[in-house]
């Protein structure tokens, strides 16, 4: 089956990483149910092994849906690290944090920042004022935060007390749509597919009838996640503009 949807992902690796300073990108998020929208951050080089040993940040991570939506809607964000030393040995819950705007997230642009010092990975709306998630990496180990027993410590040889999060990251600004991984909840959302359907994409698009039309397309590009800037910053303060 062909995929229904076809999306867009732009990725700056290879190109441009950072580790540590500041990261704000100004963007409008999409509306349209079951449209993901996120902006993200994976390093260059996996030095610790496959996901997410190596880590993860995503400075924003939203859904489409409007407000009603159980999950979280387009009014909503969350921002996240991952880690830990396998994919079924994940630390984001003690890590991960949502803002409500009180409104729809896609009526207008806003900053979505990032503060990334050896300290302190902080995110933020608009201004640095308005805190989304805030970790503390200066007082113990991600491996003492994960509290695991029967698994490697893939940073055991490491030294700074921050790893995975000592390494260059690149950034990625993508839309997703569905999935089968428990971001759309079953049950949630006016869900019309489930993750266990070995025919989930059959599913999704024989009913596209009860979400294509929340995308309001061809009349208007309320579905596309418009970004105005990315503007990176090293600690020292000397920036890197990049302008669509």
């Amino acid at each position: 089956v062909i995929n229904p949807i076809q999306s867009a992902k732009i990725r700056s690796i290879g190109k441009f990483s950072t580790k540590y300073g500041r990261v704000e990108v100004k963007a409008q998020l999409p509306k349209g149910d079951f449209i993901w929208p996120a902006i993200w951050m994976l390093p260059e080089d996996e030095a610790y092994g496959g996901w997410p040993a190596s880590g993860e940040i995503d400075i924003m991570e939203s859904r489409g849906n409007d407000a009603s939506c159980a999950a979280g809607g387009n009014d909503k964000f969350a921002s996240t690290l991952h880690w830990g030393p396998a994919w079924d040995a994940n630390g984001y819950p003690k890590t991960t944090a949502q803002y409500s705007h009180g409104k729809s997230l896609s009526d207008e642009f806003h900053i979505y920042g990032l503060l990334w010092t050896p300290d302190r990975i902080m995110t933020y709306i608009d201004t640095e004022d308005n805190v989304v998630l805030d970790v503390d990496t200066s007082t113990q180990t991600f491996w003492e935060r994960g509290g695991w027993t029967a698994r490697d410590n893939p940073w055991a040889h490491e030294k700074d007390i921050n790893a995975p999060f000592n390494q260059n990251f690149y950034l990625i600004l993508n839309v997703a749509v569905g999935g089968t991984n428990g971001y759309f909840p079953d049950g949630q959302c006016g869900k019309t597919w489930t993750d266990t359907d070995p025919h989930s994409v059959n599913a999704f698009w024989n009913s596209h009838g009860a979400w294509y039309t929340t995308w309001d397309y061809p009349n208007s590009n309320q579905s596309a996640m418009k970004v105005d800037s990315i503007q990176v910053w090293s600690l020292d303060n000397s920036p890197f503009t990049f302008t669509q």
